[in-house]
């Protein structure tokens, strides 16, 4: 082989030298444009969690009262009170008492008073629908025979308990995941293992584009189509509730809980199947006993992300679970989930009022409970890995 004289190879060195000069920069921007990119995605989520945080603050600190019934400051007390106190009765800033006159105040308190008169009667008038006694214990309202949990903030007397909406919630997403995980994990397990290369090519594409299907399209299929076929079918009463809601749901769950299961199957060395059927295993053995227990991290992992999908889905609940806030175990009656509540609910409340709050309060509930199924998921299959590495 030709060698290439000395002052070649140092000019050849050189130039490379000098290319190597040029892409350095061009790959450090590139490395700090992704970390930038990366750094700006957990701020922004840091951000939203502190402003859902800060907005549902005073519910979860007991700061507000939705009591109708105040003690009345007469005119004639007027000096028995001091500024702050007057201000607080009056629901004025600082600077708007500053610019009233000693008379203004009168008024503003004659004004009070007589409004107090139209107070209503009703004994759960003095209640605070807020504090977490009746926002998690039920209580026995006006008109009613015994103690009941209810959501109903359009009422004289409002009334905040959230147990339906997680009730609620709760059930749609274990309908969901029932309906979902058998169907996503037998299609992986077969399109992974079992199938044929053509048959694979068709099967595995045509699930995953169900996660291109929007899901007000999927709401609005099973409010028309899939809610009369499940009634004719079950023959229940009500047309929409937690059935319905629960298998439309699963179908956007099942393509997020086949791909990743998917994924996970294929990874699994194929030493480990052919080991199997070299031993006499037939092929449905190899992947029930031995491919499917190699690859449980990731199918568990699949399934938490399913989970996660089901619980924060908001178009499809709220078009087909009925939207009746009702504390039933039963599937086939309507339910009222969280998601649905504050979508439905939060353009219509003002701004800072105990309604406003609450639905901010029930969005960090959710935001938790999905963070800490993450987390508990995340543990479970690091705890998995280790076992099946053979390191606990």
């Amino acid at each position: 082989m030709p060698q290439l004289p000395q002052h070649a190879k140092r000019s050849a060195g050189w130039m490379g030298l000098k290319r190597g000069h040029r892409a350095r920069p061009l790959e450090w921007c590139v490395e700090k444009g992704i970390f930038i990119i990366s750094l700006s995605a957990i701020v922004t989520t840091l951000l939203i969690f502190v402003f859902i945080a800060r907005e549902s603050l005073p519910i979860l600190l007991g700061q507000m009262d939705s009591s109708h019934h105040q003690q009345i400051i007469a005119v004639a007390d007027i000096d028995k009170h001091t500024p702050e106190e007057l201000m607080k009765y009056l629901k004025m800033s600082k600077a708007e008492y500053e610019e009233m006159d000693r008379d203004t105040v009168k008024l503003m308190l004659e004004v009070k008073a007589d409004g107090a008169k139209d107070q209503t009667t009703d004994k759960d008038a003095g209640v605070n629908t807020t504090s977490w006694r009746y926002l998690l214990s039920p209580h026995q309202w006006s008109g009613y025979d015994k103690p009941e949990y209810i959501w109903q903030p359009v009422s004289e007397i409002q009334k905040f308990n959230i147990i339906p909406l997680i009730i609620g919630s709760l059930k749609t997403t274990l309908v969901a995941m029932f309906f979902a995980v058998p169907l996503a994990l037998g299609a992986a397990l077969y399109v992974s293992q079992l199938a044929g290369n053509r048959t694979r090519e068709v099967v595995k594409p045509v699930i995953e584009m169900l996660s291109g299907i929007p899901s007000v399209v999927m709401g609005f299929f099973a409010l028309l189509v899939m809610a009369s076929f499940l009634q004719n079918v079950f023959g229940y009463e009500s047309r929409l509730n937690a059935l319905v809601a629960g298998v439309a749901l699963g179908f956007a769950v099942i393509p997020v809980i086949f791909t990743i299961a998917e994924d996970a199957l294929t990874s699994v060395p194929r030493s480990f199947s052919q080991g199997a059927l070299a031993l006499g295993a037939s092929r449905w053995r190899a992947t029930w006993q031995i491919v499917l227990p190699a690859a449980l991290p990731g199918v568990f992992a699949a399934v938490i992300l399913g989970f996660g999908r089901a619980i924060g889905e908001t178009m499809i609940v709220l078009m087909a679970s009925g939207n009746a806030s009702i504390l039933s175990a039963s599937p086939t009656d309507s339910a009222r989930t969280i998601t649905a509540t504050i979508a439905a609910e939060l353009a219509e409340t003002v701004f800072g009022s105990h309604h406003y709050r609450l639905l901010f309060m029930i969005g960090l509930l959710l935001f938790a409970v999905t963070f800490l199924a993450n987390v508990a998921g995340e543990i479970i299959v690091h705890r998995l890995k280790k076992r099946l590495e053979g390191r606990a």
